[in-house]
């Protein structure tokens, strides 16, 4: 089975492309799962989440996209499908919809920060601000670390990924560089660098074959059912395959940290200010950047 990511065809279970280990073996066994972390930079948690949360989260999303005109109403809202002529949507920071109870049940569930808390050593909080998006057809995510996107606070910080819904190969499920987070010259480079101070477009490299040709490592992906969890630190470079479908791959991104450390301010608060540089005025194109510090 051949999957696209960028511009890439690479064979599932071929040289560049494998599957995602699970580690709900090891749920339970905190120490067990840092060390899974430590070894592998994610952990894959199958039915972490109500899957009723889930449909009923992914319910708003959809009523929202669909009261904006994205949604094909030739289908049921349900599925989710395009619009013609629709794009994509970046719906990070649309409190109307991130913080709506059927939203929060899922990604600040009593069960999750339970969860984070036990894994972390300490109460955990997240941050006020959550990424979601509706990914459209064609639509993909470049190579990158989260920390240079939020790294003011504590490196001590995870991301948890959440499809609201299935996602088959097809619809671009997310993909992990395994090997990434011990890619000592790149986090040394790359990896101390903010994208509102520094003004540097975030993603390291769109082409996941060169990664793997230069620094090592193997992509891995998998197809994810309602209720799953792709969990991982700042420094494991990942991103997604194509969503080469005609229905939206709806999921979330939210962070969790230790209470007690420093938060990057940027994403706290009632009204988080987010990025407030990046991509505004002259930006240093990556490629400049990566031949300036030699990566």
């Amino acid at each position: 089975m051949y999957l696209t990511m960028g511009a890439r065809e690479l064979e599932l279970g071929g040289e560049y492309l494998g599957t995602l280990r699970e580690a709900n073996s090891l749920m339970g066994d905190m120490p067990a799962l840092r060390q899974r972390v430590a070894e592998d930079g994610y952990l894959l948690v199958r039915k972490l989440h109500d899957p009723e949360k889930i449909k009923a989260a992914r319910r708003v999303v959809l009523e929202n996209l669909d009261a904006n005109g994205q949604i094909d109403r030739s289908y049921p809202v349900a599925a989710g499908y395009i619009a013609p002529n629709a794009r994509g949507s970046f719906l990070g920071g649309a409190k109307a919809i991130t913080h709506t109870a059927e939203f929060l049940s899922v990604v600040e569930s009593p069960q999750l920060m339970q969860f984070m808390s036990d894994f972390l050593g300490a109460p955990a909080l997240t941050f006020n601000y959550k990424w979601l998006r509706a990914v459209g057809n064609g639509d993909f995510t470049g190579a990158h670390y989260d920390i240079v996107y939020m790294g003011r606070g504590t490196h001590n910080l995870y991301t948890v990924w959440t499809p609201l819904g299935d996602v088959s190969f097809e619809k671009g499920p997310l993909a992990i560089l395994h090997g990434s987070h011990h890619f000592e010259r790149i986090k040394e480079t790359y990896g101390q660098m903010d994208v509102d101070r520094d003004h540097v477009t975030g993603s390291f490299s769109n082409d996941p074959i060169e990664m793997i040709e230069r620094y090592g490592g193997h992509w891995l992906t998998t197809e994810f059912e309602m209720g799953d969890a792709l969990i991982f630190g700042m420094f494991t470079m990942h991103g997604s395959l194509n969503n080469t479908t005609h229905q939206y791959r709806l999921s979330c991104d939210t962070r969790y940290q230790r209470a007690d450390e420093p938060a990057d301010e940027r994403w706290m608060g009632e009204n988080p200010i987010a990025h407030y540089a990046w991509m505004q005025g002259e930006t240093v194109p990556m490629e400049d950047a990566r031949k300036r510090w030699g990566v």
